[in-house]
This record gives C-alpha cells, sequence and structure tokens, in this order.
C-alpha cells in the first residue's frame, strides 16, 4: 500500500487498541465535531462470503461516534457505550476505501448522542446512532 492509495486528510490512526490491531493499518481525519476512521479493506476484514464483516463496521461505528464525543468536548473526558444502533444498507469488497464518519450530535455533562455514516468508496453501506456516558478519564 502507498500514501497514493489514502485519500487526503487521512493520518495513520492517533490510537491503537487491541481489538482493531488485526485490522491495521487504520487512519483518521478529524473535523471539529467528528472523528472519521478510514482503511482499504483487505482479506482480514471479511466474513465467510468475502465481504466486509458487520462486526467490523459496528465495531468501528462505536469507535467513531465514541471519538466524535471527545473531539466534540476537547478531549476533556472518556466515553463508555450506552446503546448502539446500525443498519446496514450496503455492502462492502476487498480494495474499497472504507470512511466510518463519526459525528457528535450532542454532548451534555453526563451524556453524548452521535451519529455514523459509513461508505465504501463513497457508496453509504451503513448508518449507526450510539448514545455514549461521561466517565472518568483514566491518568
Amino acid at each position: 500500500m502507498t500514501s497514493t492509495d489514502i485519500p487526503a486528510g487521512f493520518e495513520p490512526h492517533f490510537r491503537k487498541a487491541p481489538l482493531t490491531d488485526p485490522w491495521e493499518p487504520l487512519y483518521s481525519k478529524k473535523t471539529d465535531n467528528a472523528v472519521i476512521i478510514g482503511l482499504r479493506l483487505a482479506k482480514p476484514h471479511t466474513n465467510a462470503r468475502g465481504l466486509i464483516h458487520g462486526g467490523l463496521i459496528a465495531a468501528l461505528a462505536d469507535a467513531a461516534m465514541g471519538y466524535s464525543c471527545a473531539q466534540a468536548t476537547g478531549w476533556t473526558t472518556s466515553f463508555v457505550t450506552i446503546s448502539l444502533s446500525i443498519d446496514y444498507v450496503g455492502a462492502a469488497e476487498i480494495g474499497q476505501w472504507l470512511a466510518v464518519a463519526g459525528e457528535a450530535i450532542k454532548t451534555g455533562s453526563t451524556i453524548c448522542f452521535a451519529q455514523c455514516l459509513v461508505r465504501a468508496d463513497d457508496t453509504l453501506i451503513a448508518r449507526a446512532s450510539g448514545t455514549f456516558r461521561v466517565v472518568p478519564k483514566k491518568g
């Protein structure tokens, strides 16, 4: 993979997690109230039918929305998922660019509401919504 395979504005993802380690390399970009996670889809991202696994989409949507809540609050707090809802409206295949665009909708002192659109090469394949609880940030 070369840097030309990565859309403009994306950089190596700023946060690593044991769950997502097998899916690397992951990329991300930030806006004022959103974090977009991106990756070039490959075989480790697929199900038995060779399509991109819905669990990968759900996990990345959950992460993008949680990060978007953190971005919208200036990274001063941490969040855990209270609820997650996802609708799959399409499929993705190996080689496509997956963009998982979270967005904080409403932030408060204890709760954040977020939404997410997931696109494969600019085609919408899923939408998600989530509710996140503010938790003390671990030092």
